[in-house]
């Protein structure tokens, strides 16, 4: 009962979610259900992979995050050539006081937009692994934390294959979410024309909030109430997708750990003290597809991850809600 007290007290956390969404809807028009998914995972202390077409606003959307809770960020435009010193960091000699020091590299930001994340090798991919996970960056044996609050945002072109590396199944796993933002509707492009026509409608806004008040947001969410019931229905779910003869490799323990923070955020930003089962329903598009491989004889059928998923979902029983 000590978690219901502590959640419900935070009465500002759905006054805040809200304001920073409505911010940013004044850049990115016509979007408001991938900005409160962006939202949450932020909040949720989670990193966000955007599949999409070029020009479609991806890039808008992370300096509009940034912008809208007056934290630092950074772009790193991810090509072939790219090394990984140059999104961690180096040790370097200093010549003048004649000792070794380290260099910070583009990661150390609160909102990092990794651009065409799949441009880059290998082995360059694999420099955001450690920060992803445990919010530090290792040089030279010595650890050194990042940012907090802290958010990697990457993109990728779905339609353009030359030239890029598949991103490893160990890195899309440390993606909370993937989401896709689509063209934007007849009367939103209209919108984006007169906003973005004459000057950059990034300039329009400003924080609304801080990063402190972010941080405060973050511990909220994690006092949300779980019923028992509900964690065994989130485990149910992640478990469903290891058993299903169309999908070759299911979701692992850090899905149902995901899905947990995310329900725990969309509950607080409705203003409930504690999560339910439709809370995880309404994530489970954004967090289990990128995690899963269909096998081939189903992809030969033309099943896609989507179409497994929302099987899966009406076949796994809902916990009845009692008291």
């Amino acid at each position: 009962m000590a978690q219901r007290r502590s959640a419900s007290r935070n009465g500002d956390f759905p006054t805040a979610f809200e304001r920073i969404a409505e911010n940013i809807g004044a850049v990115v028009q016509g979007k408001p259900g991938q900005i409160r998914l962006a939202l949450t995972c932020l909040i949720a202390e989670g990193h966000l992979l955007i599949e999409d077409v070029p020009g479609v606003g991806k890039t808008m959307l992370a300096k509009a995050i940034a912008r809208s809770i007056g934290v630092e960020w950074r772009r790193i435009q991810f090509t072939p050539d790219l090394l990984p010193t140059d999104v961690t960091g180096a040790t370097i000699y200093n010549q003048e006081n004649h000792e070794f020091e380290f260099r910070p590299g583009a990661i150390f930001a609160n909102i990092v937009l990794g651009d065409e994340i799949n441009r880059a090798s290998p082995k360059t991919q694999s420099a955001l692994l450690e920060a992803m996970e445990e919010r530090q960056v290792t040089a030279e044996g010595h650890p050194y934390e990042l940012p907090d609050p802290f958010m990697v945002i990457a993109t990728e072109n779905p339609i353009e294959h030359e030239g890029t590396y598949p991103l490893p199944f160990a890195q899309l796993d440390r993606f909370m979410m993937r989401i896709s933002i689509g063209y934007p509707s007849m009367e939103s492009e209209i919108e984006v024309l007169h906003r973005h026509g004459e000057h950059s409608a990034l300039e329009d806004i400003g924080s609304v909030t801080t990063g402190r008040t972010v941080k405060a947001m973050i511990k909220a969410a994690r006092t949300v109430h779980v019923e028992e019931s509900v964690n065994e229905y989130i485990v149910r779910v992640v478990a469903a997708t290891r058993e299903i003869p169309d999908l070759a490799l299911g979701a692992s323990p850090r899905a149902a750990l995901a899905m947990l923070r995310a329900a725990r955020v969309r509950a607080a930003a409705e203003g409930r003290s504690y999560v339910t089962p439709d809370d995880v329903k309404a994530l489970t598009p954004s967090v289990l597809p990128h995690r899963l491989m269909v096998a081939p004889e189903a992809e030969m059928s033309g099943r896609e991850v989507g179409d497994i998923i929302r099987d899966m979902i009406e076949r796994v029983p809902v916990p009845v809600a009692t008291g």
